[in-house]
Protein backbone atom coordinates (compact mmCIF):
# COMPACT_ATOMS: atom_id res chain seq x y z
CA UNK A 1 0.00 0.00 0.00
CA UNK A 2 1.22 3.64 -0.46
CA UNK A 3 2.31 5.55 2.11
CA UNK A 4 -0.23 8.16 3.78
CA UNK A 5 1.00 11.88 4.98
CA UNK A 6 2.02 11.93 8.75
CA UNK A 7 1.17 8.29 8.80
CA UNK A 8 3.72 5.48 10.22
CA UNK A 9 2.20 2.01 9.55
CA UNK A 10 1.91 -0.36 12.80
CA UNK A 11 3.42 -3.93 11.93
CA UNK A 12 4.27 -5.35 15.22
CA UNK A 13 1.48 -7.89 15.37
CA UNK A 14 1.88 -8.83 18.64
CA UNK A 15 1.69 -4.86 20.06
CA UNK A 16 -1.85 -5.25 17.56
CA UNK A 17 -3.14 -7.86 18.83
CA UNK A 18 -2.83 -6.35 22.68
CA UNK A 19 -3.85 -3.14 21.49
CA UNK A 20 -6.97 -4.66 20.70
CA UNK A 21 -7.80 -6.43 23.24
CA UNK A 22 -7.47 -3.49 25.77
CA UNK A 23 -11.15 -3.04 24.99
CA UNK A 24 -14.21 -5.38 25.10
CA UNK A 25 -15.03 -4.48 21.72
CA UNK A 26 -17.51 -7.48 20.74
CA UNK A 27 -20.75 -6.12 19.59
CA UNK A 28 -19.78 -2.36 19.77
CA UNK A 29 -19.10 0.23 17.60
CA UNK A 30 -15.33 0.98 17.59
CA UNK A 31 -14.24 4.48 15.97
CA UNK A 32 -11.06 3.78 14.37
CA UNK A 33 -9.22 7.14 12.92
CA UNK A 34 -5.65 6.60 10.39
CA UNK A 35 -6.16 2.89 9.28
CA UNK A 36 -3.39 2.45 7.06
CA UNK A 37 -3.12 -0.47 6.04
CA UNK A 38 -5.63 -2.14 8.21
CA UNK A 39 -3.82 -4.26 10.43
CA UNK A 40 -5.77 -2.46 13.19
CA UNK A 41 -8.70 -2.55 11.57
CA UNK A 42 -8.68 -6.91 10.58
CA UNK A 43 -7.61 -7.71 14.26
CA UNK A 44 -10.58 -5.48 15.60
CA UNK A 45 -13.25 -7.48 13.34
CA UNK A 46 -11.72 -10.36 13.79
CA UNK A 47 -13.00 -9.50 17.83
CA UNK A 48 -16.36 -8.85 16.76
CA UNK A 49 -16.56 -5.04 16.43
CA UNK A 50 -18.45 -2.99 13.96
CA UNK A 51 -15.87 -0.34 12.87
CA UNK A 52 -15.91 2.79 11.52
CA UNK A 53 -12.84 3.79 9.56
CA UNK A 54 -11.77 7.05 8.91
CA UNK A 55 -8.51 7.28 6.45
CA UNK A 56 -7.52 11.03 5.20
CA UNK A 57 -5.52 9.42 2.01
CA UNK A 58 -7.68 8.48 -0.81
CA UNK A 59 -5.67 6.08 -2.17
CA UNK A 60 -5.34 3.76 1.21
CA UNK A 61 -9.37 4.28 1.17
CA UNK A 62 -9.63 2.65 -2.18
CA UNK A 63 -7.44 -0.18 -1.53
CA UNK A 64 -8.99 -0.48 2.17
CA UNK A 65 -12.63 -0.99 0.02
CA UNK A 66 -11.00 -3.81 -1.68
CA UNK A 67 -9.45 -5.40 1.29
CA UNK A 68 -12.24 -5.53 2.97
CA UNK A 69 -15.30 -5.88 0.65
CA UNK A 70 -16.27 -8.53 2.97
CA UNK A 71 -16.78 -6.99 6.00
CA UNK A 72 -18.24 -3.78 4.24
CA UNK A 73 -21.00 -6.11 2.05
CA UNK A 74 -21.90 -7.49 5.37
CA UNK A 75 -22.11 -4.16 7.36
CA UNK A 76 -19.33 -4.45 9.74
CA UNK A 77 -17.22 -2.04 8.74
CA UNK A 78 -17.56 1.72 7.27
CA UNK A 79 -15.27 3.34 5.61
CA UNK A 80 -15.24 7.30 5.45
CA UNK A 81 -13.03 9.47 3.71
CA UNK A 82 -11.99 12.81 5.12
CA UNK A 83 -9.89 14.07 7.62
CA UNK A 84 -10.59 13.37 11.16
CA UNK A 85 -10.60 16.89 12.57
CA UNK A 86 -13.42 18.07 10.75
CA UNK A 87 -15.49 14.74 8.73
CA UNK A 88 -18.98 14.22 9.72
CA UNK A 89 -18.23 10.74 12.07
CA UNK A 90 -21.03 8.22 12.38
CA UNK A 91 -21.92 7.26 16.24
CA UNK A 92 -19.90 5.09 17.93
CA UNK A 93 -18.96 3.88 21.38
CA UNK A 94 -15.37 3.17 22.02
CA UNK A 95 -12.47 4.65 20.13
CA UNK A 96 -9.10 2.27 18.97
CA UNK A 97 -6.82 4.36 17.04
CA UNK A 98 -3.03 5.07 15.93
CA UNK A 99 -3.29 8.79 15.56
CA UNK A 100 -1.35 10.90 13.63
CA UNK A 101 1.19 12.21 15.40
CA UNK A 102 0.81 15.96 13.98
CA UNK A 103 -3.23 16.17 14.65
CA UNK A 104 -2.60 14.03 17.60
CA UNK A 105 -4.05 16.68 19.90
CA UNK A 106 -6.79 18.04 17.29
CA UNK A 107 -8.31 14.67 17.17
CA UNK A 108 -8.29 14.41 20.56
CA UNK A 109 -9.66 17.51 21.83
CA UNK A 110 -12.40 16.66 19.22
CA UNK A 111 -13.15 13.08 20.54
CA UNK A 112 -13.57 14.25 24.15
CA UNK A 113 -15.96 17.36 22.63
CA UNK A 114 -18.17 14.59 21.12
CA UNK A 115 -17.62 11.99 23.67
CA UNK A 116 -17.18 8.22 23.92
CA UNK A 117 -17.36 5.67 26.88
CA UNK A 118 -13.63 4.81 26.50
CA UNK A 119 -10.44 4.87 23.73
CA UNK A 120 -7.27 3.41 23.18
CA UNK A 121 -5.45 6.04 21.69
CA UNK A 122 -1.94 5.73 20.39
CA UNK A 123 0.45 8.78 20.66
CA UNK A 124 4.06 9.99 20.48
CA UNK A 125 5.30 8.99 23.87
CA UNK A 126 6.36 13.06 25.04
CA UNK A 127 2.55 13.94 23.52
CA UNK A 128 0.84 11.37 25.84
CA UNK A 129 3.30 12.34 28.80
CA UNK A 130 1.78 15.72 28.86
CA UNK A 131 -1.90 14.44 28.82
CA UNK A 132 -0.74 13.37 32.08
CA UNK A 133 1.22 16.03 33.60
CA UNK A 134 1.22 17.78 37.08
CA UNK A 135 0.83 20.93 37.95
CA UNK A 136 4.55 22.27 38.77
CA UNK A 137 5.82 20.72 36.50
CA UNK A 138 7.88 21.43 33.01
CA UNK A 139 5.44 19.15 30.49
CA UNK A 140 2.17 20.34 32.24
CA UNK A 141 0.56 22.68 29.41
CA UNK A 142 -3.08 23.35 27.81
CA UNK A 143 -3.19 19.59 26.70
CA UNK A 144 -2.43 18.25 30.33
CA UNK A 145 -5.71 20.94 31.66
CA UNK A 146 -8.00 20.60 29.44
CA UNK A 147 -7.83 16.65 28.86
CA UNK A 148 -7.45 16.41 32.75
CA UNK A 149 -10.77 18.49 33.24
CA UNK A 150 -12.81 15.86 30.61
CA UNK A 151 -10.84 12.47 31.43
CA UNK A 152 -8.89 10.27 32.81
CA UNK A 153 -5.38 8.74 31.11
CA UNK A 154 -3.57 5.58 32.14
CA UNK A 155 -0.57 4.41 30.33
CA UNK A 156 -0.62 0.83 28.76
CA UNK A 157 1.64 0.05 26.36
CA UNK A 158 4.94 1.66 25.10
CA UNK A 159 6.15 0.70 21.84
CA UNK A 160 9.44 1.26 19.61
CA UNK A 161 9.74 2.84 16.30
CA UNK A 162 10.69 -0.56 15.38
CA UNK A 163 7.22 -1.26 15.62
CA UNK A 164 6.01 0.44 12.65
CA UNK A 165 6.99 1.38 9.08
CA UNK A 166 8.52 3.60 8.26
CA UNK A 167 9.94 3.93 11.82
CA UNK A 168 9.45 7.36 13.45
CA UNK A 169 12.13 9.04 15.49
CA UNK A 170 9.89 8.52 18.84
CA UNK A 171 8.57 5.86 21.17
CA UNK A 172 4.96 5.40 21.39
CA UNK A 173 2.73 5.01 23.80
CA UNK A 174 -0.81 3.68 24.13
CA UNK A 175 -2.94 5.25 26.96
CA UNK A 176 -6.51 4.82 27.90
CA UNK A 177 -8.45 7.19 28.15
CA UNK A 178 -11.81 7.55 30.23
CA UNK A 179 -14.33 10.66 30.00
CA UNK A 180 -15.26 11.68 33.58
CA UNK A 181 -17.09 15.40 34.38
CA UNK A 182 -15.45 18.19 35.42
CA UNK A 183 -13.96 17.26 38.85
CA UNK A 184 -14.98 20.94 39.87
CA UNK A 185 -17.92 23.03 38.40
CA UNK A 186 -17.52 25.03 35.11
CA UNK A 187 -20.08 27.69 34.74
CA UNK A 188 -19.28 27.79 30.60
CA UNK A 189 -17.02 25.56 29.24
CA UNK A 190 -15.99 27.71 26.16
CA UNK A 191 -15.34 30.01 28.84
CA UNK A 192 -13.05 27.63 30.70
CA UNK A 193 -11.38 26.57 27.47
CA UNK A 194 -10.34 30.24 26.15
CA UNK A 195 -8.65 30.77 29.56
CA UNK A 196 -6.84 27.33 29.68
CA UNK A 197 -5.75 29.15 26.00
CA UNK A 198 -4.92 32.22 26.76
CA UNK A 199 -2.90 32.03 30.09
CA UNK A 200 -0.81 29.05 28.40
CA UNK A 201 -0.17 31.23 25.15
CA UNK A 202 1.51 33.51 27.91
CA UNK A 203 2.85 31.02 30.22
CA UNK A 204 5.82 33.00 31.58
CA UNK A 205 3.59 35.75 32.40
CA UNK A 206 1.96 35.66 35.78
CA UNK A 207 -2.12 35.33 35.55
CA UNK A 208 -2.44 38.36 36.32
CA UNK A 209 -0.62 39.73 32.92
CA UNK A 210 -1.78 36.51 31.14
CA UNK A 211 -5.51 37.77 31.44
CA UNK A 212 -4.60 41.15 30.58
CA UNK A 213 -3.51 39.60 26.98
CA UNK A 214 -6.16 37.94 26.22
CA UNK A 215 -8.12 40.89 25.08
CA UNK A 216 -9.15 38.73 22.20
CA UNK A 217 -11.40 36.42 23.95
CA UNK A 218 -12.40 38.91 26.88
CA UNK A 219 -13.83 42.27 26.71
CA UNK A 220 -10.89 44.60 28.97
CA UNK A 221 -13.53 45.47 31.28
CA UNK A 222 -14.85 42.08 32.26
CA UNK A 223 -10.30 40.98 32.61
CA UNK A 224 -10.35 43.99 35.09
CA UNK A 225 -13.48 42.87 37.44
CA UNK A 226 -12.12 39.10 37.48
CA UNK A 227 -8.67 40.32 38.36
CA UNK A 228 -10.43 42.78 41.61
CA UNK A 229 -12.43 39.57 42.80
CA UNK A 230 -9.33 36.99 42.40
CA UNK A 231 -7.15 35.98 45.71
CA UNK A 232 -3.70 37.78 44.57
CA UNK A 233 -1.96 34.60 45.17
CA UNK A 234 -3.40 33.14 42.54
CA UNK A 235 -2.86 36.07 40.25
CA UNK A 236 0.88 36.13 41.01
CA UNK A 237 1.96 32.65 39.75
CA UNK A 238 2.06 31.16 36.52
CA UNK A 239 -0.46 28.84 34.80
CA UNK A 240 1.63 25.81 35.13
CA UNK A 241 1.64 25.96 39.18
CA UNK A 242 -2.32 26.26 38.43
CA UNK A 243 -4.54 23.33 40.20
CA UNK A 244 -7.87 22.42 37.97
CA UNK A 245 -9.63 23.94 40.78
CA UNK A 246 -8.08 27.50 40.25
CA UNK A 247 -8.33 26.51 36.73
CA UNK A 248 -12.55 26.73 37.04
CA UNK A 249 -12.06 29.76 39.08
CA UNK A 250 -10.52 32.25 36.91
CA UNK A 251 -13.24 30.79 34.36
CA UNK A 252 -15.92 30.93 36.97
CA UNK A 253 -15.31 34.17 38.12
CA UNK A 254 -14.37 35.63 34.19
CA UNK A 255 -18.17 34.20 33.14
CA UNK A 256 -19.71 36.13 36.28
CA UNK A 257 -18.18 39.40 35.31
Amino acid sequence: MSAPRDQHFLIDRRAVERIAGFADVSGRRVLEIGPGEGILTRALLDRGANVVAVEIDPALVEELDLAFADAIDEGRLRIVSGDARKVDIPPFDIVVANLPYSASSKITFRLLDIGFETAILMYQKEFAQRMIARPGTPAVGRLSVMVQTYASVKPLLELSPSAFRPQPQVRSWVVRVTPHEPPYPIADKRVYADVVRVLFSHRRKTVRKGLRSGKEFFPLDVIERAIAALPDDLLQRRPENLTLCEFALVANTLAGC
